[in-house]
């Protein structure tokens, strides 16, 4: 199977317009910008895409779409995998796979209720893939609307499976990421990390990228981090670290509202609208907040020649 690749992958907002609908010219300008910044990959149709709160229509347009403008050499990720019934996220996955995706990504809470255990998680998972084309597949700890991270018992499963590349990491934790890693070493499976705080300990453990929220507001510095790390630059590792874990505290604030708001100061108007949450709650001091965290990430640009 193809190989994606390791790196950035922001998790892919949607812009909207006033109307309420899929802002297609934002999209595209989304697109160009990400590729501008030098990520590596896209994660596209996910939490960050609002996917629940899209129609099967909506989320499949708009992968197409996506597909279409995509720069050539960059890994497109995706899942848009919402549905309970197990036949129709078989019906749905199929769809997505066949517009050309390089892996296909499962959100973990889709296959098990909440108390439900493993066994009925991992029985559930095999009767989905069962049906779907060969494809690298992923999987997404995603914590909406319930958070169920994988855990050792069921990774070690998918390891043997040989049919896995991605898991998008959410569990915050050093000690559980170490337990991941180890599981996964020398297999095909590679973990992104969706958490700042963690990131640069978790590459020196051997995670392979990053695809969090914050890729939405300064991917070049994620993308500089990883180099540095390649370059054994440890004194710029750490700046660029305590830089971009302090500042991923701006997820808690009223996102992806204040993603959009970013982006717009750095010159591609997408609008702030969204389904999921009320662009009145940037309020003007998180407003002066996001321009303040523009300022300072500009001079850390310009303090190490980032473009």
């Amino acid at each position: 199977m193809k190989e994606i690749n390791n790196g950035v992958y922001p998790t892919m907002i949607t812009p909207f317009t006033d109307d309420n609908k899929i802002d297609y010219a934002g999209v595209k300008a989304l697109i160009d910008w990400y590729a501008k910044k030098g990520v590596d990959g896209i994660f596209a149709i996910c939490q960050s895409s609002e996917i629940f709160f899209l129609s099967f229509e909506e989320r499949l347009e708009l992968l197409k779409f996506i597909m279409a403008n995509k720069p050539e050499g960059m890994s497109i990720v995706a899942s848009g995998h919402t549905a309970n019934d197990l036949d129709t996220q078989i019906k749905e996955a199929k769809a997505f796979i066949e517009c050309g995706i390089d892996a296909y990504v499962f959100i973990s809470n889709r296959f098990a209720k909440e108390d439900e255990d493993d066994d009925v998680y991992l029985k559930n998972m095999e009767y989905v893939t069962s049906q779907l084309p060969e494809i690298p597949l992923g999987v997404y700890e995603c914590p909406y609307p319930y958070k169920r991270k994988i855990s050792p018992y069921v990774l070690k499963k998918m390891v043997e499976s040989g049919k896995y590349q991605f898991i998008k990491d959410t569990c915050c934790c050093l000690a559980e990421l170490k337990e991941k890693l180890d599981i996964i070493n020398g297999t095909s499976v590679k973990l992104f990390n969706a958490n700042a705080a963690t990131l640069s300990e978790s590459i020196k453990m051997g995670a392979l990228g990053y695809s969090g929220v914050m890729a939405n507001f300064h991917p070049e510095l994620y993308v500089e981090l990883f180099k540095a790390h390649k370059d054994g630059d440890e004194e710029k590792a750490k700046f660029l670290q305590d830089m971009i874990g302090y500042f991923s505290v701006t997820e808690c604030q009223c996102y992806p509202v204040n993603a959009k708001y970013y982006v717009s100061l750095d010159g591609v108007d997408i609008g702030i609208n969204t389904r999921t949450r009320n662009p009145a709650e940037l309020t003007e001091s998180r407003r002066l907040e996001i321009e303040q965290m523009y300022a300072f990430t500009q001079a850390v640009k310009e303090k190490f020649n980032i473009q």
